[in-house]
Order: structure tokens, then sequence, then C-alpha cells
């Protein structure tokens, strides 16, 4: 028996961010495999599946890619449902292109299912507009961490550089490297950033200054996942007010 494999946005972390469509498959799912960083309260909604935890956390042990692929290839083929759950959006630095290449190579339909990034969560923790009219009309999504054997590029900092607004994830360990790399590519010293740790989550935390304070800044984090964004947009976004949720 061959069945689906569904590459499912867990989203930023609070789990009624799920979309309606990641809820319902992962409530129906034989075999879930989920990043480390998937929530109990998410995970809470696989009542029938099987768990595996195949997560990555930086300088942690973690699963090797290859071999998450052949897990997703033998579960493809052995259950009808199977969900790989991956923190944000499957198509932004989740690596989705390997999954997806090694169950088509044997005939197993993929469907990817988008869900909410921490960009975007990052920017609602802020209140702020990463497009805000009339001071950033360009917004970027990069990472300076490359996986285990890649060869280093700098490409990111020349996109980050070049965008109005740019959304660095996996950064805050390389602070220092970041404020170089920009620095470099005439980025002023006096640009506006924030980090935002576990966006959406109880553990909430953001910091904010101006980017050559960036690495002091990293240092106020508590460890846990965490986003920076680094643009004018962000000058004058206040913290909204919460509603209790309804």
């Amino acid at each position: 028996m061959t069945g689906a494999v569904y590459l499912v946005g867990a989203g930023p972390g609070a789990a009624d961010l799920l979309t309606l469509r990641a809820a319902r498959l992962i409530a129906e799912a034989d075999v879930v495999l989920h990043d480390a960083l998937v929530g109990a309260d998410v995970l809470a909604l696989a009542e029938k599946a099987k768990l595996y935890n195949v997560g990555k956390r930086a300088n942690r042990p973690s699963v090797d890619q290859r071999l998450i692929c052949r897990l997703l290839v033998r579960m493809g083929q052995r259950h009808r449902i199977v969900v790989r759950l991956k923190g944000g959006d499957p198509s932004l630095f989740g690596r989705a292109g390997e999954e997806i290449d090694a169950c088509a190579a044997v005939g197993i339909p993929v469907e990817i299912v988008p869900g909410v990034s921490a960009g975007f969560a990052a920017a609602s923790a802020l209140g702020a507009s990463l497009t805000k009219r009339g001071v950033s009309r360009s917004v970027t999504f990069v990472t300076p961490t490359v996986a285990k054997g890649e060869a280093e590029s700098a490409h990111w900092a020349d996109a980050a550089a070049a965008a109005e607004t740019a959304v660095i994830y996996m950064g805050a360990l390389r602070a220092e490297a970041i404020v170089g790399e920009l620095a470099r590519r005439g980025v002023p010293a006096s640009r506006p950033v924030a980090l935002i740790e576990a966006a959406s989550t109880p553990g909430e935390r953001i910091v904010r200054g101006v980017l050559h304070g960036l690495p002091a800044l990293a240092l106020r984090l508590g460890g846990g996942p965490a986003l920076i964004i680094v643009g004018e947009a962000i000058a004058e976004a206040r913290q909204m007010l919460k509603a209790d949720a309804a």
C-alpha cells in the first residue's frame, strides 16, 4: 500500500495559528514526523498517529536529513496518511525540496500544506508592518546558516542589504558575523533591529536596538528559537495591547 505524504506547516508555535487543513490532517494521520519545536498542544491533535521526533536544533544533536527522507519514504509506503510536521511554513527554510524529491523518486504523492511563518508571527509580535507605506517596498527572507557539509556563502547578506526590510532566520548565534557582513555592504550601524524569540508562544520575548548592538541584544535572549528583523519599517512599531481570546 502506498499512501501520501503531507508536508504540513505547524506555524510559529501557537496551536490556534494552525490552518484548518493542517489540523484536519494531523488528526487523521497514521504517522507524524515532527520538528523538535512543534509544541505539545499541536502534537496532541494527532490522537491516532505514531509520533517520530525528527527535529533539528542549532548546536545540538539532530536527525540527519537523509535519514528523515528514508523514514518518510518507508512510512509513505506503509501508511495512508503520513504528516511531516514542520515549524513555520514548509517552503521557507524547511528542507522541503529534499523530502519532495525523495518521495517523488519512488512514486509517493506529496502535498504541501502552508503554515504561518515565524517571520510573520514576529512582525505581529512587534505590531509592525514589514511593508510600511512610504518606508519599505521590499522584504527579503534570508538565513546565514547552512547545512552541515554545505559551502559557506554570503549571498544572503547581498539580499539583506539590498532590501528595505530584512527578516533573518536562524541568525541569533551569528549576530556578530551578521553585523560585519551588512556593514561591509553599506548598511548603517544605526539601522533599527529587533530580535523576537519564541514568537506567538507564552515564552515570547522581544529585544530591540540598532544593528551595531545586535551581538549584545542576542545575549539577552533565553536560548529559544529567535528571528531578527532589520529595517526602518520597525523603527516606530509599537507592541499592541493584546485582546483576551474570545
